[in-house]
């Protein structure tokens, strides 16, 4: 392992991402599709079901003054630290006077949103100006209730600037109306030279998790979302305009894989540790895990995108209405938006920034050289041309069906 690398640094990220893809399985439920009540009582999380008597409407930007303060919740290990502080942060409170009161205390969207839920529907302050969800059911969950507060863009011209078009305009919140991105990732293949060694090549399609030449060797993942994603990606099918017959016909060639006995197993984040122990050596897997592993002792791994695509999901920036201190927050947006910022963050991170930016600013940056030149934290347009957007549930029937299409490959 690099002695440079905070262990703990490595062991928190990966642990932030399961706790997040345990969630991601809900991922693009559209804005009036899946209320969040069915998903919190198949949790075992209770909901009232009541909409909150905030509003937005006729909420004016024009007579919001700064308050010099900032209260922001994200995930562990999701900003640049150095000695125990944040740069990044000190220098905004230098260049602003906004003092920012930083809590990672999101571990999970789900369980995140069920405590802000019951301030948001009783029309009180949740006591967060900023908060970082990913794009899923939570968040459309929020914006249909109308508990974010609509961005002003022409205060954020960083964002307008500098925005990679890749993150502009989300399918989840059209014309980011309700929110920038933070961070972003893949869901790819990853592989380690057992694999090129026993298919007779380096692996460039999803059919190599399918071949017989490395049966016992395969990890798949047990997020259904993800396991039903691939299994339309090899088809040929996009995953967010498919129909239950396509889930079926994924369904029967994922099912087709398991009876040959291709798959070692389904897995959680564990998947990593299996690839980086050599029990599986090709497997699905999330592209920021990969770079982690390749920086802390397994150069040998590789992510690629597969020619079939790969799904691509984002954690995004917002804020709720009841925020008493909303200019100091999107001031705070503009801020990370700026090249330089970003680079800082990017060069600690290890996702995929959404300022792109800030590649020559990270290559500068001490032990920057490795994630600028990573496509894993800086992908070209040809990988994001190949990314696809997760499928948009259309009620608690559709998602029953999706769950009953994939979980039994899973679970039987």
């Amino acid at each position: 392992m690099d002695p440079t690398i905070d262990p703990a640094f490595l062991r928190g990220l990966t642990q932030r991402r399961l706790s997040r893809r345990d969630l991601i399985r809900y991922a693009g439920v559209g804005a009036g599709a899946l209320s969040l009540s069915s998903i919190l009582a198949a949790c075992g999380v209770k909901s009232s079901g009541a909409a909150g008597s905030q509003s937005t409407a006729g909420f004016d930007w024009a007579s919001q003054t700064l308050h010099h303060q900032l209260n922001f919740a994200n995930w562990p290990y999701y900003i640049d630290v150095s000695h125990g502080t944040h740069p990044t942060l000190d220098t905004f409170t230098q260049k602003t006077g906004i003092q920012v009161n930083y809590k990672p205390v999101i571990n999970d969207n789900q369980a995140f949103y069920a405590k802000l839920k019951p301030s948001l529907e009783q029309g009180k302050p949740t006591g967060w100006d900023i908060v970082v969800i990913t794009n899923g059911a939570q968040l459309s969950e929020l914006i249909d209730n109308g508990w974010l507060i609509p961005l002003d863009l022409s205060k954020l011209p960083n964002f307008t600037a500098y925005a990679s078009p890749a993150i502009k305009d989300p399918t989840y919140d059209p014309g980011n109306k309700y929110t920038v991105v933070w961070q972003s990732g893949l869901t790819g293949i990853a592989y380690s030279p057992k694999a090129t060694a026993a298919l007779g090549h380096e692996p460039t399609s999803l059919n190599d998790l399918f071949d017989p030449s490395v049966a016992g060797h395969v990890g798949m993942m047990s997020d259904n979302t993800e396991l039903g994603s691939i299994g339309l990606l090899k088809l040929g099918i996009e995953p967010s305009t498919s129909t239950p017959d396509n889930w079926t016909q994924a369904a029967a060639v994922l099912q087709k894989q398991k009876d040959d006995g291709i798959p070692r197993g389904y897995f959680d984040q564990g998947y990593i540790n299996q690839l980086e122990n050599g029990n599986t050596w090709i497997t699905q897997a999330w592209s920021g895990d990969v770079f982690i592993a390749q920086q802390s002792g397994y150069p040998e791994l590789k992510f690629i995108v597969p020619d079939e695509g790969v799904m691509f999901w984002h954690d995004n920036m917002m804020i709720p209405v009841g925020a008493e201190n909303p200019l100091d927050a999107l001031t705070y947006m503009n801020y990370a938006y700026d090249p330089h910022v970003a680079a800082l963050m990017a060069n600690y991170i290890w996702y995929i920034t959404p300022v792109a930016a800030a590649k020559p600013i990270v290559a500068s940056l001490p032990g920057g050289k490795a994630v600028a030149s990573s496509p894993l934290v800086f992908p070209d347009q040809a990988m994001l041309d190949k990314t696809h957007q997760y499928y948009v549930y259309k009620g608690t029937s559709d998602l029953d069906q999706w769950n009953n299409t994939f979980d039994p490959i899973i679970t039987g």
